[in-house]
């Protein structure tokens, strides 16, 4: 196995550790999966009609609230590894992305500072 994939299985590991701890996380699944009984419930006697006017059958809203609640997931998981990152300070690849972009802007204005130190130079001789 290479040490890169072991990382990021003891990377992805130490994360949902830390999310099966988190106890606000634990809460706000539960309470999620109260409100989600309810809104299917809900979702379940409301009548949805397609562009065609025809009513959408139970499987097909069935689809459709399961992505809105993967939607909600996915989001909710966002946050959770954003704040993991940020307790154990581990940058972020968009915090990666941007310090990469500010050291080549600095790596351009150096090289034009020496530039024109060069040509200033190059006038007092």
């Amino acid at each position: 196995m290479k040490a890169k994939t072991l990382i990021e299985l003891l990377t992805l590991s130490s994360n949902l550790y830390v999310m099966s701890k988190d106890e606000e996380l634990m809460q706000h699944l539960k309470n999620m999966t109260e409100k989600g009984k309810n809104k299917i419930n809900n979702a379940m006697k409301e009548t949805l009609v397609d562009e065609d006017g025809n009513e959408v059958e139970f499987i097909d809203k069935l689809i459709i609230k399961a992505g809105q609640a993967k939607q909600e997931l996915e989001e909710k998981i966002e946050e959770v590894v954003a704040q993991f990152y940020k307790k154990i300070n581990i940058a972020h690849t968009d915090e990666i992305r941007a310090l990469n972009e500010k050291l080549a802007e600095a790596d351009k204005t150096i090289a034009l500072l020496e530039a024109r130190l060069n040509k200033l130079e190059q006038k007092g001789e």
